[in-house]
């Protein structure tokens, strides 16, 4: 029987030494899932930028076996340069006109999903003593906008072009910078996005008097995209496509979960009842799908009179810049 006895411990003994074996051999695969994104992200306040932090936080990514690393910028002109440059892998809120404007230059710049369609969330204000009532009365004076070939510069000369006065555009960088600078009396016009400037309206110490949405051309376009560096996207393409399936779920739990408004509002810090108003009211969740692709022809031409590309894309340059890595819907 000492034999038997001296049997079954060495078969126990191997059968937790398979066990440390597997449990060994599965710690490599895990590092390996776990894939490394660096992101440029634009206007950290906003909603619409916040699905990767926010996914980050509650879990998705990991799910998705990546790591990201956020670089946060002032605008969507210092994300591209990022983008472009090297230094990160992908930027969100960039510019159409601007990355296509780029990606004409030769510029490795991809455009790999949606951010925003439209401009609803971006507006323009002045302090509640100002004489300047609407944007009629501001012929000469200062408007703000982020950085140059943003979004918000887009809309600027656009706004100037709608109402036909002469503005003086002048970038300011963040929206914390620009109030500052409205405050103080150094821009007469500043801009911003919710949250910033929710609680200051209702207390009626600024006055909105423009938005984006003020431009028709705007309404229904592709105004922001998420974009890679063209290396990035060839030598990361499967991370790439992943961090686009794990966007798209993180975009979906934003709007179905309050848990994600609370997360957002004690990350910004604001009230979450500001937090709610500010996606409810300024960020349709329509106009912040990642598969959403629109108005890409009228696009092309504000660009091309606001001077950001020479001529129309064509078929094949379109094919090349537009890399969705989820199948693009009007």
């Amino acid at each position: 029987m000492e034999w038997l006895t001296s049997a079954r411990g060495e078969v126990a003994w191997l059968r937790r030494l398979a066990l440390l074996i597997a449990a060994a051999l599965a710690l490599p695969v895990t590092a390996q899932a776990q894939d490394t994104l660096k992101l440029a992200v634009g206007a950290p306040q906003n909603w619409e930028n916040q699905p990767a932090a926010l996914g980050q936080q509650a879990g998705i990514f990991k799910k998705h076996g990546l790591v990201l690393d956020l670089l946060f910028t002032q605008g969507s002109g210092e994300t591209m340069q990022a983008v472009i440059a090297g230094s990160v892998d992908i930027g969100t809120g960039v510019g159409t006109y601007g990355s296509m404007g780029a990606f004409s230059k030769g510029a490795p710049v991809r455009a790999i999903g949606n951010a925003t369609t439209s401009a609803h969330d971006l507006y323009w204000y002045v302090r509640a003593d100002s004489s300047i009532r609407s944007l009629k009365d501001a012929a000469g004076k200062t408007i703000a906008f982020s950085t140059v070939g943003s979004s918000t510069n887009v809309i600027v000369l656009g706004l100037a072009k709608e109402t036909g006065v002469a503005l003086k555009p002048t970038a300011t960088g963040s929206p914390g910078n620009t109030l500052t600078a409205v405050m103080s009396g150094q821009i007469d016009i500043g801009w911003a996005s919710p949250p910033l400037g929710v609680e200051a309206l209702d207390e009626g110490k600024i006055r909105l008097v423009a938005r984006g949405s003020d431009v028709p051309a705007l309404r229904d376009q592709t105004v922001r995209v998420i974009v890679a560096n063209a290396n990035a996207l060839t030598q990361k393409k499967d991370a790439i496509k992943r961090f686009m399936v794990a966007y798209n779920e993180t975009m979906d739990w934003m709007y179905a979960d309050d848990k994600a408004l609370q997360m957002y509002a004690e990350a910004v810090k604001v009230p979450f009842a500001v937090a709610k108003r500010s996606r409810d009211e300024f960020y349709p969740k329509d106009n912040l799908r990642p598969n959403r692709l629109s108005g890409v022809d009228a696009a092309m031409a504000d660009a091309i009179a606001l001077k950001f590309l020479a001529a129309p894309l064509g078929k094949e340059q379109l094919g090349e810049f537009f890399q969705y890595q989820l199948p693009p819907t009007p």
